[in-house]
């Protein structure tokens, strides 16, 4: 009795859990067949509130712009829903005074804004200094460079400055020549001044003049070769040629070229000494073509050398060439340096730098807030409460530490984005799409229905139709409308054809 009732009890339980597993099995699939699968409870949510594009949030309060895929925000509908990706889309809201702004104007929540290193700098007015760097070529005073030749031939018997670089004093002796030319005029010399003292007593006024021509005559041969006063009185004292004469430094100096040997036969005309006073140097610099509008002539200029560090040398444009380097597309400019201590050596290599004023007053932003596609140049500005709004701007030249002066579309103490902002760009750039987007969408819905009410109104409307009286109608058709067979039953009230 034990065990059949055990046994009883058994089964019974396996009986109810049939029972209940078939009950559930018919609910799910009732409920499958009656309520859409995967549903959400974000999308439960919204579809019981029959939320769309435009209506208020009761959650939030906030007024539904659209929905937006999370990891795509292009993807817009106007309604709850599922991204390409399987992802719920998130509703996007309207913010306090958004109608009035433009388009590419975005918000930032402040936590947001440090997370992105965000920093901010002001628009400021002030000189704007346009520095040009560059390096030059130490060389020579062109102006202070002197040529030692003889206007006559012959032979240099002593030679007193025998080598390249010796400084030499203005007046310094530098070689002897023995020449026949001058020995001859130095002759012709003696006996004029010879000739001039038998007749300077002359009673004749001719004989008298003639001899003085003759005695000025010769004095002018020697001094054009060359010969000072000097020299000339001392063949008048001594009354003897003298066999070598001495050539004299024009001026103080280096010896830059020596052709000059000892026992070397010249010609006249031939270089034997150049000379340089290095007390004034010229460096040649050249610059880029874009830079030209800045130089002028007299602007001052600063000079640095590599073996003299922390030593600033001042000088000033002298020349600007009126011509550019093919190859390199550079224009050559002429600087002026003074040189008393002789520090500046022709061939060094120097770096220089040009400080041209180009704005006495002017707006200043740093080169770091510019945005320059190459078609256009864009500057964030912070309007404030997290708000940013990009700004197309008109600039300048640059000027010194890389800033910008700007002739258009900012104004003083505006505050500006220097870091950061191609993040603030691409979000910019895609709400502002998003927004046409909207706009394209709203304009086609407008469109569609004024159409179709215009297509109902003019399928129902017949005022245009008129009946042609003066058109006749074909038989063919009059015969398939006659009705001359047709009675009416007096009976039944119906038509009868015979």
């Amino acid at each position: 009795m034990k065990g059949f009732t055990k046994k009883s009890k058994l089964i019974a339980a396996f009986g109810l859990i049939g029972v209940l597993t078939v009950w559930i099995t018919w609910t799910g699939l009732h409920i499958n067949h009656t309520v859409k699968p995967n549903l959400t409870v974000t999308q439960a949510l919204a579809s019981e509130n029959g939320l769309k594009a435009g209506m208020i949030d009761p959650k939030t309060g906030k007024k539904i712009k659209y929905w937006a895929a999370p990891m795509d925000p292009t993807y817009i509908r106007n309604q709850p829903g599922k991204s390409p990706m399987g992802m719920d889309l998130v509703p996007v809201y309207e913010e306090a005074g958004q109608d009035k702004e433009p388009a590419s104007t975005i918000r930032i929540d402040p936590v947001t804004i440090q997370n992105m290193g965000v920093r901010l700098a002001r628009v400021k007015r002030k000189p704007l200094v346009k520095y040009i760097r560059t390096f030059g070529n130490i060389t020579y005073d062109e102006r202070l460079i002197y040529t030692v030749n003889t206007k006559f031939n012959g032979w240099i018997e002593k030679l007193y400055v025998d080598f390249v670089g010796e400084t030499v004093k203005k007046g310094q002796p530098l070689f002897g020549i023995y020449s026949p030319e001058l020995v001859t005029a130095q002759e012709e010399y003696l006996l004029a001044l010879e000739h001039n003292a038998r007749l300077k007593d002359s009673p004749y006024a001719g004989i008298r003049e003639g001899a003085q021509r003759l005695l000025d005559a010769s004095r002018t041969r020697l001094k054009y070769w060359d010969l000072n006063d000097k020299q000339i009185k001392k063949i008048e004292t001594t009354g003897n040629v003298q066999k070598t004469l001495t050539i004299y430094s024009p001026a103080k100096g280096v010896v830059i070229n020596k052709n000059a040997f000892q026992g070397h036969y010249v010609k006249a005309g031939e270089r034997q000494y150049e000379i340089a006073d290095l007390s004034k140097v010229w460096v040649d610099v050249d610059i880029y073509e874009y830079e030209l509008p800045w130089i002028r002539n007299g602007m001052p200029a600063k000079m640095e050398l590599s073996y003299i560090p922390g030593k600033i040398f001042a000088g000033n444009v002298m020349y600007i060439y009126p011509f550019l380097t093919a190859k390199t597309r550079t224009a050559t400019l002429r600087l002026e340096f003074p040189n008393p201590d002789f520090h500046l050596k022709p061939n060094m290599y120097a770096n220089v730098s040009l400080e041209s004023a180009v704005a006495k007053d002017s707006l200043v932003i740093p080169q770091e807030a510019v945005i320059d596609s190459g078609v256009r140049k864009v500057v964030f500005v912070a309007l404030g409460k997290g708000r940013f709004q990009p700004r197309e701007v008109k600039l300048g030249v640059e000027g010194n530490d890389n800033e910008f002066q700007v002739l258009e579309g900012l104004k003083e103490h505006e505050q500006i984005v220097i870091s950061a902002q191609f993040m603030l760009d691409s979000e910019s750039r895609l709400r502002e799409a998003i927004q046409k987007m909207l706009d394209v969408q709203k304009q086609n819905a407008a469109s569609t229905s004024a159409g179709s009410m215009q297509m109902e109104t003019e399928d129902l409307d017949m005022s245009d139709m008129k009946m042609d009286q003066t058109t006749e109608i074909p038989k063919t058709q009059t015969d398939d409308l006659d009705m001359s067979d047709m009675k009416m039953d007096e009976t039944t009230g119906t038509s009868k054809a015979n």
